[in-house]
Formats: structure tokens, C-alpha cells, sequence
């Protein structure tokens, strides 16, 4: 079958903008970052604005009880800066006395929260606009309630069982115990209420004052391990970003203990493809990132985790030369056999292993992007974990907990191993590339272990094939489970899926829009034009706002 370079038309038109864009993932959190962009602020008083009512809007994906990364360029410094507020487990917590069952769902399967840290410490640095101004979008949303979206629906009715063991079930079941259908209005007093302390009080309320005394209380009394000590010596801290050049685009992502890395080794593997060997959904190209894929999961698994504890040999993953000798392992007739997406002891002898970079040192998420006029970009992705994190809302602050204690290991061994205050091996990674310089494209997406494979996927539509910010995102994605599992969305053309089953995939084919491969925003900055261009995911209930 004859490849060419012309792809499918996204559904939606791209967003245009001239002042500003919010890409985010429900049309109210884009417009409270609007709303603040037209007051006269910046994209740091907009991503707060943003962030704040997605935990109204999409309550099981993230909010004040989770974690984040933000990555931001600030204009009047012409530097990326990434902000870590990814949380950390308890000083109580102990490997040997938590359970499969206890980091999975309930009070034990929360880490401290960070975003409260993160939206805070960015709007403190660089806002422009009030702290009440920023928050009340959220506020508002919260008290008078939202009209509940058909995914929202959805999500809650699936995660009903997940709620209703604990009292705070309540505030999204009702007194009679079920989700309400898409239409309804769902309204959050407490979560306002708790908006209305952290204005008042900022940092000092939600990680040392009545706020934080409420939420550990409300921790224990469900038999959590929070203590008052252990907020209170949170904070969210600046890093220094890490980046490649591909094919002259120099692209940033969130250093350890983002997993980030893991989206730049893929995309240093596929750029020693190119011309023939680099076809849009031919099926030798979709084979060979499939193996870049496995290749840099090997890595990651063995490098991420508790980066104080872990020394990462970044200058030789992200090396041409590991670039080139992982590449030449790519076996093109037929599909390798990997472990997982996580570590296991249990690694069947025909898996793929790590290679040695050192020879060449040289869920439930959700994601979303403002660009400002100013040149400022702040892209961040947070989360509760899995659905409404932990699943219970402590005391009567309304804030649901994460349940990221899921994503430690609790096997010796492992470099992501659950300990007292370790950070956790996290996989959430946003992009920003820029050329000759000046900012390009900011894209990131949530989607769990996926958002590792499934961002190098719309970065390649945007910058190899010539897509627009939409069709990138648009495009069907894929995402490489155990074994030679991989999973396609069923809008992959046929002939292709059947040419991997012929290499070995064992391919499963799954929704044509599926949630499971992420829920991707995007904005392209024309910076000569004084154009931003702005793509949303339909995947979910993605929209992007320019004006």
C-alpha cells in the first residue's frame, strides 16, 4: 500500500489566539485561565486560575490533595525552569508494613500533597494578579456548582465503589449513594470553603495551619500516616530542566524524579531513522518505535526512582552514542519480549535488559498549557493517582488524597522502593521545544506509565510529519503493555495491524478515542507572527481557548 505525507483532518479547527491560549482539559478551567489572561494577567495567575477549577471541574483526575510538575518558560529570563511539587510518602512509611491493598486505595495510599505547593510557589515568583482573583474561579465553580459533563458522569458512576466506603463519599454520591447523571450540578461547599483558607492564608494554612491540622486529623482518623510534621516541612522546589536536540529541535522535559528521561531516550533512538526508514503509519516505522519504546522502558525501570538514593547516568541515556547502540538491538523481523512498565524480580529470560549508559556519560491525570503575550509558558500535569486518588476526602476540607503511594514498589531491589519521604518514580513528563531559540511547541499529556510512550508519539506527528498542534494530538497513539502486547486505538489502519501481528505484536485493539492513551493539550507559539495556536484532546473533555 502507497505511503504519502497528507494525513487525516483533525475534527476540530485549531484554536487561534493573539493575547493568549489555554489548552486544558474541560472548557471552564480553560476559561478561568482566559478570564485571567483578559484581567490583565500572566500565564503563572492563568495556569493557577487553570488548576484550581480542574479540581471542581474533573475532580477524580487531580486537585489540592495531589501532586505535580510544572514546566515553565519565563520570558523575561529567557530560561526553562521546571518546579517539582510531586509530593513524598510519610516519614512513616515502612515497605515491610504496607500492603498491596494499602497503596492501592484508602487512607495509606497517600503521599504528602504537593500541587497547594506548586500552584503557589508559581503565582509567588511570577503572578501578576491577587491570590483571591486567581482562586475564584474555583470558588465560584465550587459553590454554585457545574453541570456534570457525560465523561464526568461516567467516571463517577464507574468509581462509585471506589467512594462510597468512606463518609466523604457523600460529596459526590449525595445522600442516596449514586453518581449523578451528565446534566446534573454537582456542588463542592467544603472544597470552596477550603479555597477560601488557602487565600486567606496561602502556604502557611494548607502545609501549617488549621487547614493542615484538618487534613492530618482527618488522615488518621481513618488510620492514615500523615503527620503535622510531615506537611509541615513540605515545600514544592525549582530544578534545572533536562533536554536533547532532535533533528536541530531542542526539546525540555522534568528531570528526576520525573521520568522524562525515558520521552527524550525514545526520541534520540528514532532519530537515527529518517527518509524511507521514517513513514507516517508504515508499518516498519510503527515496528521500530514500538522497540525504541521497549528499549527505553528497560532504563527507566532500572534508573527511576527516589533520586536522592539514585544516581541516573543522564548525560549517557540521552547520548547519541547509547542512542545509536540501543538502536542497533532493534530487531526489525521481529517483536522483543519485555517484563512490564515497572519493576519486577520476576523477569522471564527472554525479556529484554538494560543496556549500560554509562559507557556513554559523554489514571488518573490530568494536563494543561497557558501562553501569555509576554512570552511566558507554563505547562503542568497533576493527579489524584487513580480515580479520586485515594478515594476518601478527609475531615471536612472536601480535598480528596492521592493515592500515589500505588506507583512505589514495595519489592527489595527495586530503585523506586516505598520509604520514609521518598519521592516516588514519577511518570509525568511535559514537553516544551523550542528552534533557533525561540519557543515552538509545548505538549504534554496525562495517561500513567502511557504518558512515557504516548508523548514521543504526538511530538513526532508535530515535528517529523507536519501535523498541526490538533492533528497531533488527534492522531490515533499507541501504548506497549507486558510481553509483546501492544494495545492500538482501533483507527490504526487495519493493513497495519495486521503486518505487527505478522512481526510478532500480539496487538490489541481497543476504543477508537480511548482514554487509555492519554488526554493530550498542546499550544504552538508563532512568536515573529504574534500568533498562538492551541489543540485539545477529544479523548476527553479537552478544550483549547485563544483570544
Amino acid at each position: 500500500m502507497p505511503y504519502s505525507s497528507s494525513y487525516p483532518a483533525s475534527n476540530r479547527p485549531v484554536a487561534m489566539g493573539v493575547n493568549g491560549m489555554v489548552a486544558s482539559a474541560h472548557p471552564l478551567a480553560s476559561q478561568s485561565g482566559v478570564r485571567m489572561l483578559m484581567a490583565g494577567g500572566n500565564a503563572f495567575d492563568a495556569a493557577v486560575a487553570t488548576a484550581s477549577t480542574l479540581n471542581v471541574a474533573e475532580p477524580y483526575m487531580s486537585g489540592a490533595g495531589g501532586i505535580g510538575l510544572a514546566l515553565v518558560y519565563v520570558a523575561s529570563e529567557d530560561r526553562v525552569r521546571a518546579l517539582n511539587f510531586s509530593g513524598r510518602a510519610p516519614m512513616s512509611a515502612d515497605p515491610e508494613k504496607i500492603s498491596a491493598a494499602d497503596k492501592e486505595r484508602g487512607p495509606i495510599s497517600a503521599m504528602i500533597p504537593g500541587n497547594v505547593a506548586g500552584w503557589l510557589t508559581l503565582h509567588e515568583a511570577y503572578g501578576k494578579l491577587e491570590r483571591e482573583q486567581v482562586f475564584a474561579p474555583a470558588i465560584g465553580y465550587a459553590e454554585s456548582g457545574i453541570s456534570v459533563t457525560h465523561l464526568n458522569a461516567r467516571q463517577m458512576s464507574a468509581n462509585a465503589d471506589r467512594l462510597s466506603p468512606y463518609p466523604s463519599g457523600k460529596i459526590i454520591l449525595g445522600d442516596h449513594g449514586r453518581a449523578p447523571n451528565a446534566g446534573a450540578r454537582l456542588k463542592m461547599p467544603q472544597l470552596a470553603e477550603s479555597f477560601r483558607r488557602i487565600v486567606e492564608g496561602g502556604m502557611e494554612e494548607f502545609y501549617r495551619g488549621d487547614l493542615a491540622r484538618s487534613i492530618v486529623e482527618g488522615n488518621h482518623a481513618l488510620g492514615g500516616l500523615f503527620t503535622e510534621e510531615d506537611l509541615a516541612t513540605y515545600e514544592a522546589r525549582w530544578q534545572d530542566p533536562i533536554s536533547v536536540n532532535y533533528r536541530g529541535y531542542d526539546i525540555f522535559t522534568t528531570p528526576p524524579n520525573s521520568s522524562g528521561f525515558q520521552i527524550l531516550q525514545t526520541l534520540k533512538i528514532m532519530e537515527g531513522f529518517e527518509g524511507g526508514d521514517l513513514v507516517f503509519q508504515h508499518p516498519a516505522t510503527v515496528h521500530r518505535f514500538i522497540e525504541a519504546v521497549k528499549l527505553a522502558v528497560t532504563d527507566r525501570i532500572r534508573y527511576a526512582g527516589h533520586a536522592p538514593d539514585i544516581k541516573v547516568p543522564m548525560s549517557g541515556l540521552l547520548s547519541d552514542g547509547y542512542a545509536s547502540d540501543r538502536r542497533a538491538q532493534i530487531d526489525e523481523a521481529r517483536a522483543a519480549y519485555v517484563s512490564g512498565e515497572h519493576f519486577s524480580n520476576k523477569v522471564a529470560p527472554e525479556s529484554l535488559i538494560t543496556g549500560n549508559p554509562l559507557e556513554f556519560d559523554g489514571g488518573m491525570t490530568t494536563h494543561f498549557a497557558v501562553a501569555d503575550s509576554e512570552g511566558n509558558v507554563v505547562s503542568i500535569t497533576q493527579t489524584l493517582g487513580g480515580a479520586f486518588g485515594s478515594g476518601v476526602a478527609v475531615g471536612d476540607t472536601g480535598i480528596f488524597l492521592n493515592n500515589m503511594a500505588y506507583w512505589f514498589d514495595l519489592e527489595e531491589g527495586s530503585p523506586n522502593r516505598i520509604g520514609p519521604g521518598h519521592e516516588v518514580d514519577f511518570v509525568v513528563a511535559p514537553t516544551h521545544t523550542f528552534k533557533d531559540g525561540n519557543f515552538h511547541v509545548s505538549l504534554g499529556t496525562p495517561g500513567s506509565w502511557g504518558i512515557l510512550q504516548t508523548t514521543p508519539q504526538f511530538v513526532m506527528n508535530f515535528l517529523d510529519f507536519g501535523m498541526n498542534v490538533q492533528e497531533a494530538i488527534e492522531t490515533p497513539r499507541l501504548r506497549v503493555y507486558t510481553g509483546r502486547h501492544v494495545q492500538m486505538e482501533e483507527r490504526f489502519p487495519a493493513h497495519v495491524r495486521r503486518a505487527l501481528e505478522e512481526l510478532g505484536h500480539q496487538v490489541d485493539v481497543v476504543e477508537p478515542w480511548s482514554m487509555s492513551v492519554g488526554g493530550a493539550q498542546g499550544i504552538q507559539v508563532d512568536s515573529a507572527a504574534g500568533v498562538f495556536q492551541g489543540g485539545a484532546d477529544p479523548r476527553r473533555d479537552g478544550f483549547a481557548i485563544g483570544f
